[in-house]
């Protein structure tokens, strides 16, 4: 197994843990009294982050593999794992309203308020950038961005009503 096909796989893995993680958590927020919003956007999303492992597998296996990228997206798992700790079972994939839960301001959280965007773009960006596909890293860097415009708005009106 090259190393190509070898980091796509526990990508991969890693990708569909977390599926199965935010499924639960949000089943349990869902049993807990949360809502769900901005349900509209979240298949376009997923279609995003799928179509992008799509092309890696349909493009990167047997491909060099750069060790400085590879180093910084390993940087970036770490900053993924921080995140989805700080948040516990609140983290999930969708937008889920806790009402009279407080947001969250410990972890990176202190720091930013979307600090897992800022990871899934720069891995959007990178991990094309670990088999030299630039062009790769251009075109869904553009579409993540689209999708993360609309997420992020229903995000911060979601966490307004919160405030409110």
């Amino acid at each position: 197994m090259s190393l190509s096909v070898l980091i796509l796989a526990l990508v991969t893995l890693q990708r569909l843990f977390e599926l199965w993680l935010s499924h639960r958590n949000t089943q349990r927020l869902l049993q807990q009294g949360g809502r769900e919003v901005g349900q509209s956007h979240y298949v376009p999303v997923i279609f995003v982050h799928v179509l992008w492992l799509t092309v890696l597998w349909a493009l990167a296996p047997g491909r060099p593999v750069s060790l400085f990228w590879l180093a910084v997206y390993l940087v970036l798992q770490v900053a993924r794992v921080w995140v989805i700790a700080t948040l516990g079972p609140r983290w999930t994939t969708r937008i889920i309203v806790l009402p009279d839960a407080p947001l969250v301001r410990r972890g990176p959280y202190r720091f930013v308020n979307h600090p897992n965007y800022f990871v899934v773009t720069a891995e959007i960006a990178v991990l094309p950038l670990v088999f030299g596909l630039s062009w790769v890293a251009l075109l869904f860097s553009a579409l993540n961005a689209v999708a993360l415009t609309v997420r992020i708005r229903a995000e911060n009106r979601a966490l307004a009503s919160l405030r409110a």
